[in-house]
């Protein structure tokens, strides 16, 4: 009777681990998912994104650099969850952001184009203090030529950073630090601290499932060294700015509505002035002013729109 139940036991131990096995062997298959891309059992192979948005105006460290409307392509390839190479490009809609920025009426012509490659992932770091979000990633960037009063426009590269904290203490309000550093033009660099949350307006159908519609209201605050204050051509009462420091505020509310099979609208509004610093206030106030009548003051309002497919 013994022998009899421990020969019982064993099979039933056996029929399990047989039971595992085909389900790991079943999980370890090539898989795609919208939105996922491919996949071997739980390990990311590779995934694509695609996109397009729309913004009212070029705005570039909380100033002008082009009054009317960019469209923005971009596409992207992340590989095993880490590393990625994408690029995006900078069309003009008017023939007013090139005609005022001296490189002519260029309506429905690139501008510029992002060549990038990057480090990106995510890493759990305890209950309480949640998820370190890291992307480092270069930057080159082409401009197309043009000559203006024997002026031309050279292209620029970049070294970029950004952290990110969330879930965990950090699950109310998510800090993001972002450095960027041109490495070719003129060495600025320039910092920005974000403060953020996502609220779900409409929740998945199943739990786990993405909420259909989530707003996000932030608020970010931007430093820049003398280099990149220079570079803008701040500018107060006909003198350089010769200092950097405190540069744009910006509050902003953001909605992304999930469609479902990797496709997403976002949709924003974005208020961005120089309020800590009389001397930047007055340098961006003088850039902006370069753009026509309307534009001279140091604070803008602006937005858009966009859509991402993920696959």
């Amino acid at each position: 009777m013994h022998m009899k139940k421990m020969m019982t036991f064993a099979a039933a131990v056996a029929a399990g681990l047989a039971s595992v096995a085909q389900e790991k062997a079943e999980s370890a298959e090539l898989a795609w998912a919208p939105g996922d891309g491919i996949s071997y059992g739980e390990t990311q192979i590779v995934a694509f994104e695609a996109g397009a948005q729309l913004d009212s105006r070029y705005m570039t460290y909380g100033v002008i650099d082009g009054r009317d409307p960019i469209l923005t392509p971009s596409v992207k390839a992340t590989f095993c969850d880490w590393f990625y190479l994408s690029a995006e490009a900078i069309y003009d809609v008017t023939k007013t952001n090139g005609k005022r920025g001296g490189y002519g009426r260029r309506t429905g012509k690139r501008s510029t184009f992002d060549a990038i490659v990057g480090l990106a992932h995510e890493f759990e770091l305890s209950e309480e203090f949640g998820k370190l979000s890291v992307d480092f990633n270069y930057i080159y960037e082409y401009f197309r030529r043009y000559h203006d009063d024997g002026r031309c426009m050279d292209d620029t590269q970049y070294l970029n950073l950004e952290l990110g904290l969330s879930d965990g203490i950090f699950s109310i309000v998510e800090p993001t630090l972002a450095i960027e550093r041109d490495i070719m033009a003129d060495e600025g660099t320039y910092v920005n601290l974000n403060l953020g949350h996502d609220f779900p307006l409409i929740d998945g159908k199943n739990e786990g499932d993405d909420p259909v519609l989530v707003f996000r209201p932030s608020v970010g605050q931007g430093f820049g060294n003398t280099s990149r204050v220079r570079h803008y051509d701040f500018v107060k009462h006909g003198r350089e700015l010769d200092h950097g420091g405190i540069m744009d505020t910006t509050v902003m509310g953001e909605l992304t509505w999930n469609l479902g099979h990797g496709v997403s609208l976002t949709g924003y509004v974005a208020y961005s002035d120089y309020i800590f610093d009389s001397n930047m206030r007055a340098g961006a106030r003088g850039h902006n002013a370069a753009w026509g009548h309307g534009c001279n003051h140091s604070w803008n309002f602006y937005g858009g729109v966009g859509v991402t497919f993920a696959f």
